[in-house]
This record gives structure tokens, C-alpha cells and sequence, in this order.
């Protein structure tokens, strides 16, 4: 018996062809396309692009409990655990007490400023990498309309 044949998609929208009508998959292959710019970039730095969104987050709001944390970043909190692991290994982050004994208090370190201080430059690259690509216009527009997605815009 010969193998199956591969059905020949009928339609140019199906998944796994230029333009996916599933609104999930577009957003995380863009997101993918995106992530691995701005890794690329900040690469030279030793960072990843989840890791600078840490590092930021943590500067601009610290001290936070992991769970505000996971929240900033659209993360659940196991998730969140996993990307503070090598951020505290590095001594990026300090975990300590928070407000009660269930609580634990995420800010940056001197190390982890300074880190955060080398990438952005890097990250600004990123910036414009992106906009030359995808215009700038477009890319603030695209921004504001993925902002609402999460209920941030």
C-alpha cells in the first residue's frame, strides 16, 4: 500500500501558508519574528529580549512581588519564576522578603542596572531595526493596537 498523499491546500488562508486566517498563530509567529530581531541584538550584551523586559519592568516599578511582576508582563506566575531563575543566578535581580511571608520582593541589583544601562543601546537598535522594516508609523500604530489586545491601550 502506498503512503497517503498530502491533501493540497484548497485555500491560501489554511495554516502553514502565507496569510493564516487563526488570529493566534499570525500574532505568535509575528511575535516569534520579533523576539528573535531584538534577541539578536541584545545578544551582545548577554541578554535576551525576556530577560531586558525584566530587567526594565523591575527599574521602573521596583520593588515588585513576583505575582505584579508576572501581571506587567502578561506572564503566569511559573513562567515568570523560570525567567527570574538566571536573573538572580547572574545576580541581575534580588528575590527577598515582601510585604508578608507568602510575598517575595523582586528588585534590580547594581549588576543588574548596569546590565540593563549596556542593553540599551543594543535595544535601540532593535527599535529601529523593526521600524526600518515595518515603518515607523505603522510600527506605533501596530504598538497601540496590540496595547489593546491586553487591555493596556
Amino acid at each position: 500500500m502506498s503512503p497517503r498523499p498530502r491533501p493540497v491546500a484548497r485555500d491560501a488562508h489554511e495554516p502553514g501558508t502565507a496569510a493564516s486566517p487563526c488570529h493566534c498563530l499570525t500574532v505568535r509567529q509575528a511575535a516569534r519574528h520579533v523576539t528573535q530581531l531584538y534577541d539578536r541584538h541584545l545578544a551582545a550584551v548577554g541578554l535576551r529580549s525576556t530577560q531586558y523586559a525584566v530587567l526594565a519592568v523591575l527599574d521602573r516599578n521596583s520593588p515588585l512581588a513576583v505575582n505584579e511582576l508576572a501581571q506587567q508582563l502578561v506572564m503566569d506566575r511559573t513562567a515568570t519564576g523560570r525567567a527570574l531563575r538566571p536573573l538572580e543566578r547572574e545576580g541581575l535581580v534580588h528575590i527577598g522578603a515582601g510585604r508578608d511571608a507568602r510575598t517575595r520582593a523582586l528588585s534590580l541589583t547594581p549588576a543588574g542596572l548596569k546590565r540593563l544601562d549596556a542593553a540599551r543601546a543594543p535595544w535601540s537598535r532593535a527599535q529601529a531595526a523593526f521600524e526600518a522594516q515595518y515603518g515607523t508609523a505603522e510600527a506605533d500604530a501596530l504598538r497601540l493596537s496590540l496595547a489593546r489586545v491586553v487591555g493596556r491601550g
